[in-house]
């Protein structure tokens, strides 16, 4: 790996360096700074609605216009981070995510709230997969990488978390200062990256960029991201929301038509058919799937129905941060010695139990039944989200990682939007109180199995890595050692 811009993988091959770590946390607080942003706002939305007289549609488009935004947008920022610099791409939308973040603090108006949101979903977008390619190419395969996106991963999980806490102590002072602490985040972040993030010198992809499947997929992930939010309103035009989803899946179709036939293609095809890929991807969708579904109705049971405040919820789900201090520390020796496969198949299972755990939930019940379900949840997100991370750049050409890094968010988004569509349907559907939660619970208990079902196809690789089944990219030789 060239180091003429003043990469670490040359000089410092075998040890992470004051430096190393210095990269390491400016790119770790970016991903924090996603993942605050929107546990954050979820606390923060009951006070804007009282705040600013939003009705029940504009205050779901808040959130919507993010995912759509986000969704929408990031397989073009992957491979756009590949064309063009991944420096060059993290730099200039995390200043983006700076701005907007801060309008969005400014808004009076309803109509403000959401169009800041979607530019600052864009922002993300772009910023996330350049990244996650940041990390992977300034780390050298072995060790030191799967150290590196150990805590990379924590880091991202544990914002998520955390947020929530944040989120209910900010919302105290004013429901804008949700969007000013992450102004005062970015900045921080962004001053450190300018002076210690360097590109490594690798070379990019050849070619021009395609606009024609930039503009399609986009579209497609637009149409679909947006039907998948209109499912969480089973009854508010089912016609427009199976149109937006079957609009959104013929332009899928005619993507892949252009690229098979484009040059210098957005989306390598032959990416799609390596099976470790898709497997990968498709567990990062069915995980996030289930614990989006979780966490919505854990909070709607505790402030709706128990009648806790913001602040008591965060404080009650702050056990699941424990992936903040496990991911680096316990996941990246793991994986060391029993491959990402296994670990991952761990982490998913015990999601699986966490939220089987609490299928009896009832009115009554204490902080002490609740706990255990919340630790395993905890334990299980140490588990899982870091080899997921390590898993979706594996076998990858470097001059692609933006792109896997794409795949690999796009999926979670996916999940995500698909997660709270999915048991707010079924919630509905099923009524009101202690049973309907329950009959809910179902669908993440049931997404979980599915995705351990899902990893356990890739147990069958020695060492516990799916890399044997990939395909040797572009005519050059396969990497098998990835479980390090």
């Amino acid at each position: 790996m060239s180091d003429s811009t003043g990469g670490i993988a040359a000089r410092h091959p075998a040890r992470m360096t004051g430096r190393a770590w210095g990269v390491l946390l400016v790119l770790c607080g970016a991903i924090f700074l996603e993942g605050i942003d929107v546990a954050m706002l979820n606390v923060a939305l009951p006070s804007i609605r009282a705040d600013l007289g939003l009705s029940t549609g504009t205050l779901s488009g808040v959130v919507s216009a993010y995912v759509l935004g986000y969704g929408g947008f990031m397989l073009l920022g992957g491979r756009a981070a590949d064309l063009l610099g991944h420096r060059r791409m993290f730099l200039l939308w995390l200043a983006v995510f700076l701005i907007f973040s801060g309008l969005g603090g400014f808004a009076t108006q309803g109509w403000m709230l959401p169009a800041a949101r979607f530019v600052t979903g864009v922002a993300a977008a772009f910023m996330a997969p350049a990244g996650l390619a940041l990390v992977t190419s300034n780390f050298p395969e072995g060790p030191m990488r799967t150290k590196a996106l150990g805590v990379y991963a924590g880091t991202a999980a544990g914002g998520f978390s955390l947020g929530l806490v944040a989120g209910g102590v900010l919302t105290a002072f004013g429901w804008r200062w949700v969007f000013f602490a992450p102004v005062i985040l970015s900045a921080l972040i962004l001053g450190a990256a300018l002076v210690l993030v360097r590109d490594t010198g690798g070379e990019r992809p050849s070619g021009g960029f395609d606009l024609a499947g930039a503009f399609v997929v986009t579209g497609a992930m637009l149409l679909l991201v947006y039907g998948m939010v209109r499912l969480e309103h089973p009854g508010d035009g089912p016609g427009l929301t199976a149109g937006a989803i079957a609009a959104g899946l013929a332009l899928l179709g005619l993507f892949v038509a252009i690229e098979r036939r484009s040059s210098s293609p957005l989306v390598r095809l032959g990416i799609l058919r390596t099976a470790p890929l898709v497997r990968v991807n498709a567990a990062a969708l069915l995980f996030l799937f289930a614990f989006a579904g979780f966490q919505f109705l854990i909070t709607l049971y505790l402030q709706e129905w128990r009648g806790w405040n913001a602040m008591q919820t965060g404080l009650a789900m702050l056990v699941i941060g424990i992936d903040t201090v496990l991911a680096p520390t316990l996941t990246p020796r793991l994986v060391n010695r029993f491959g990402n496969a296994r670990v991952l198949f761990g982490g998913i299972v015990l999601a699986a139990v966490a939220y089987a755990l609490f299928l009896p939930v009832g009115m009554d019940w204490t902080y002490a039944a609740m706990l255990p379900a919340l630790l395993l949840l905890g334990l299980s997100f140490s588990l899982a989200y870091g080899p997921l991370t390590m898993a979706a750049t594996e076998g990858v050409d470097e001059d692609e990682h933006g792109l896997a890094g794409g795949l690999l968010y796009t999926a979670m988004q996916f999940g995500t939007a698909l997660g709270l569509s999915a048991v707010t349907a079924v919630s509905v559907a099923a009524g009101s109180g202690p049973d309907a939660l329950r009959t809910a619970l179902v669908v993440p208990v049931a997404a979980a199995v599915l995705g351990a079902v899902v990893v356990a196809f890739g147990l069958r690789a020695p060492g516990g890595s799916w890399a044997p089944a990939q395909e040797a990219p572009r005519g050059r030789p396969l990497q098998t050692d990835v479980t390090h």
